[in-house]
């Protein structure tokens, strides 16, 4: 039988934002556009750049998303729920990646727009960490572990996925809704819950 481990861990709320690939990025901003960072994320890899664009779907509009960098092979749109909503839009809850199907959505920059027939996600909650961290707590790429927030809106999220990589860092990401949802501004501290190792259901 396995023994249950507890750690602590951080959390981050991430807001809507959007990675950008260079051919959508050149069409926003113009030929040879370079993205200029603000600051660094918590995610090594990971930079919020300085600028932001608008989307929108028909007059639905949501404006100063911020783009965070850098540049990738496909453009991807993350946004809560609530977003969603606002947008008029019906967004799955998707991994990172994952934009088969997702939902359509228009980018505005401050030279050119893209108009792009799928790309729009809301993000699915996921707990990022290191090769040598997820050895030392039991966990594989794919495993679903729960992760309990303390607190004066205490509640624990279930079905969190696990995603590791040798460049990543441990911390929990959830979308604006679910840190509203649990009292959490920005960052906080969560306790992960594991019973041995639980696969991904295919």
């Amino acid at each position: 039988m396995f023994g249950i481990k507890k750690i602590i861990l951080p959390v981050e709320v991430s807001a809507r934002h959007l990675h950008l690939c260079k051919k959508d990025l050149e069409v926003l901003f113009g030929l040879g556009y370079e993205l200029k960072v603000l600051k660094q994320l918590s995610q090594p890899h990971d930079f919020a750049c300085q600028e932001t664009i608008s989307i929108r779907n028909n007059s639905h509009i949501l404006e100063n998303v911020r783009i965070v960098g850098p540049l990738r092979e496909r453009t991807q749109v993350e946004v809560s729920k609530t977003d969603a909503v606002l947008l008029g839009l019906n967004a799955p809850v998707r991994l990172s990646g994952n934009l088969e199907g997702s939902a359509p959505v228009t980018l505005q920059g401050p030279v050119g727009k893209v108009e792009l027939p799928e790309g729009l996600i809301v993000a699915r909650r996921h707990l990022h960490c290191s090769t040598q961290e997820a050895k030392e707590a039991k966990l594989k790429s794919g495993s679903l572990v729960s992760v309990e927030i303390k607190g004066e809106r205490a509640l624990t999220f279930h079905c969190v996925e696990v995603r590791v990589g040798d460049d990543y860092k441990m911390c929990l990401h959830l979308d604006t809704d679910e840190g509203n949802a649990a009292g959490i501004n920005r960052t906080g501290q969560g306790v992960l819950h594991t019973i041995g190792y639980k696969a991904k259901e295919k």
